[in-house]
């Protein structure tokens, strides 16, 4: 598991805690702010699995 899987990670949970908070709320900013940092969250998470993929097929090699 490589940095880029943590920090997006890491974004996924704090955009969840955003649209939540933003539901609570009524505020419609934090909401969207919060879905838009779940999306980079999961596109950063898969950039680190195709890293992490990419490693372990060179170390098999």
């Amino acid at each position: 598991m490589n940095k880029d899987r943590i920090a997006g990670s890491a974004k996924q949970a704090r955009g969840s805690l955003e649209v939540m908070a933003g539901e609570i709320l009524g505020d419609a900013k934090l909401v969207a702010d919060g879905k838009r940092d779940k999306k980079a969250g999961k596109i950063q998470n898969a950039i680190g699995g195709v890293k992490d993929a990419a490693k372990d097929a060179r170390s098999k090699t």
